[in-house]
């Protein structure tokens, strides 16, 4: 299955598909305010003020699977973007995990981290970065968004 057409909410409940970002370079992040990795959202921000006019986007999916998210769309958006400056996507608040989770994560989690393991999202900030031929790059939680193994593959696979 294509992730590009599988339905997923923006924060205001509009049905869509990741199919706009069909030819981009994207790293889906399943985020959450109130981890402690929370300022990762500074450096996904600069990401996508570096790379997001080259072909290039950060989307975000909160999830409270960890009971570390906010409790409404509302008060999410407000944290992002007031305390992280946050203008990349943030979607509808998401299952990562077990019966209920989405089927964006049940395609991404099938996706290998560099030690070959994939399977259950370990934590908040676990990132997945979607290359324009499909290909799916897993990254766990402590991976900073700007580690080198991270922005190389961002810089090889933007558009000419």
């Amino acid at each position: 299955m294509l992730i590009d057409d599988i339905p997923i909410q923006t924060m205001d409940g509009t049905e869509t598909t990741l199919a706009p970002y069909r030819d981009k370079v994207v790293l889906i992040v399943n985020v959450a305010s109130r981890c402690g990795l929370a300022p990762q959202y500074e450096t996904l921000e600069q990401l996508q003020r570096t790379y997001g006019d080259r072909g290039f986007t950060v989307l975000g999916f909160p999830s409270n699977q960890f009971l570390q998210e906010l409790s409404s769309n509302e008060a999410i958006s407000e944290y992002c973007s007031t305390t992280w400056g946050v203008t990349f996507p943030i979607f509808d608040r998401v299952r990562v995990n077990g019966r209920k989770e989405h089927p964006l994560y049940t395609e991404l989690k099938k996706a290998q981290d560099a030690g070959g393991k994939a399977g259950k999202v370990m934590w908040n900030f676990e990132k997945f970065l979607v290359l324009p031929d499909g290909e799916i790059k897993r990254f766990r939680p402590r991976t900073v968004p700007d580690a080198p193994e991270i922005i190389e593959a961002i810089e090889a696979n933007l558009p000419a």
